[in-house]
């Protein structure tokens, strides 16, 4: 390591616990259940979860894994990972065997954590996992198979509280890998650099509006872009962590009030969940409460239902390749006296890019930018600081992805006459399902297994609470037979269950001249007299 220079230090999230630390010792850092941790502690466990990676000779861009849902030891794992010199590695655990299987085989993860409440998903592919060389259980009042292996509080007490240096030399290094399902149905791996990571917790702290007094409730899962970055973010600003096990509106809505929660961000699925909930009615707070949704857009009733709560909605923009969110609906103060209905359809827009995120453009296939007249639909594309590094060990679909110097994000939009975006439709065969991408590609390949099935196809169709959810068009091999329970019945077998159509139905498929199947023609017929809009 070269002379340090005065005017320069790489930026990485894992300054923000080393100053909060510094500024708020005794505060509470994290809360969960009936444990609470000051930052004094919170940087402790951080200290000697480091200390025994290090220990199992974990060493500089070393892929870690963790299996494990919102729970304080996947937020340490995003402190402790990088500490120790690694990158973390945050599984989907909605994801099954043969999918966590390929991920881990892919990224060549040489530690795995899991909750023991998820062992049945890692016992059966233990022995098919040749770079894990360790093996750490979660235990947290579930278990679900009997894996001998050691637990993760007494693998942290193998470790040291004392303070580690931050490993990093360069900003660019990786301090994370997601794995997101690309359009041919195979996970492809994002990289995360310090420097992104950093530069996206402050904007999400700027655009939300945190601050040291903020309360942060974990209703957006940790392994989904990192949650989008607020595990680094809360931290920043000396926030507090609300961790939390399982998404349920009864449980929110007491910790929202016994915690008094300023922050969350939630998939619509799950402000369906609470402004349906019995609660919804009786709740009165105290606290002014920000929530930060993306996905497909809140319907007007549900902006109209959160905002009733007391709630102020945010809506927000981005892809696992942007670290989560890249853009939000900037809110406007002539804005405020519009009716609601007005005020719940200018939510609906995309807007304009975070105060880190730089740049973006919708442009025509000669990256051009597209007129701003709310009517003319072109590519979103971005680039700039919360762009991600690339595909991890696919040069090809980083090249791809990244032609003319932007990144394509695959979905249509339009630009309205005061610069902010709309999307109107995706590029790509991607159904977006409570905030989930499901690629239509894995769903009919696994259905094309089945020995019934000649062809299949695929498409989203409207869902009241998940907004849309997979259907499948099937034409059986003559002389066979199947039912729709069947189908749906062989992909849970293969796939998590909510990948798997909602719906099957049989018959011919309508296609053109060269025997090219027409999903559009599939798709009008399911959305007939509803706008589909996705984000």
């Amino acid at each position: 390591m070269g002379e340090k220079k005065v005017y320069y230090a790489p930026l990485t999230p894992l300054s923000f616990l080393k100053r909060s630390l510094y500024v708020f010792p005794e505060k509470t850092a994290v809360v969960y259940n009936d444990r609470r941790y000051t930052y004094r502690e919170f940087a402790a466990r951080v200290n000697r979860l480091a200390s025994a990676l290090k220990g199992l000779g974990i060493e500089k861009g070393d892929r870690v894994a963790f299996l494990c849902p919102n729970i304080p030891p996947m937020l340490e794992a995003h402190y402790g990972v990088p500490l120790a010199g690694g990158a973390l590695l945050s599984l989907n655990i909605r994801l099954v065997a043969h999918e966590i299987k390929y991920i881990l085989n892919h990224s060549e993860a040489k530690v795995l954590f899991f909750d023991a409440g998820l062992a049945h998903v890692v016992e059966p592919i233990m022995k098919e996992l040749p770079a894990v060389q360790h093996f750490i259980k979660i235990y947290d009042g579930e278990e679900t198979a009997q894996i001998d292996v050691i637990e993760y509080e007494e693998f942290l007490a193998r470790g040291s509280e004392e303070e580690i240096p931050i490993p990093v030399e360069d900003e660019l290094e990786m301090i994370a890998l997601n794995y997101t399902s690309g359009t041919t149905g195979l996970p492809k791996g994002v990289m995360y650099s310090h420097r992104g990571a950093y530069l996206n917790a402050l904007g999400e702290a700027l655009e939300a509006g945190m601050n040291s007094r903020s309360v942060y409730l974990w209703t957006l899962p940790m392994f989904h872009c990192n949650g989008w970055c607020f595990t680094w973010a809360v931290t920043a600003v000396g926030g507090t962590h609300v961790c939390l096990r399982k998404v349920e509106p009864e449980r929110i809505f007491e910790l929202l009030v016994q915690e008094r929660v300023t922050h969350l961000c939630a998939a619509p699925t799950v402000l369906v969940m609470m402004t349906n909930h019995p609660k919804a009615q009786e709740l009165k707070l105290e606290q002014h409460l920000r929530i930060l949704t993306a996905g497909a857009p809140p319907s007007p009733t549900v902006i109209k239902n959160a905002e009733a709560m007391g709630a102020e909605v945010i809506h927000v923009y981005g892809m696992t390749e942007t670290y989560g969110p890249h853009t939000l609906c900037e809110w406007k103060a002539e804005w405020d006296e519009l009716p609601a209905e007005e005020r719940a359809r200018l939510k609906a827009r995309q807007g304009v890019p975070y105060i880190t995120s730089v740049e973006m453009m919708v442009v025509n296939k000669d990256m051009q930018p597209v007129p701003r007249d709310g009517q003319t639909m072109g590519e979103i594309v971005f680039r700039g600081n919360n762009v991600n590094c690339g595909y991890f060990k696919d040069p090809q679909a980083t090249a791809l992805s990244s032609l003319g110097g932007w990144f394509h994000s695959g979905d249509l939009a339009v630009v309205h006459p005061d610069g902010y975006i709309e999307i109107k439709d995706r590029g790509k065969d991607i159904i977006i399902s409570g905030g989930e991408n499901i690629s239509t590609v894995e769903v009919e390949n696994v259905i094309y297994q089945h020995p019934a099935v000649m062809e299949v196809a695929v498409v989203a169709i409207p869902d009241e609470k998940w907004g849309e959810v997979p259907k499948a068009f099937v034409t059986l091999k003559p002389g066979m037979t199947a039912t729709e329970e069947e189908i749906i019945e062989f992909c849970r077998e293969r796939m998590a269950r909510f990948k798997c159509p909602k719906k099957v139905e049989f018959g011919e498929l309508p296609k053109t001249g060269t025997g090219k199947i027409l999903k559009y023609i599939l798709r009008e017929k399911e959305w007939a007299g509803r706008e589909r809009r996705v984000n």
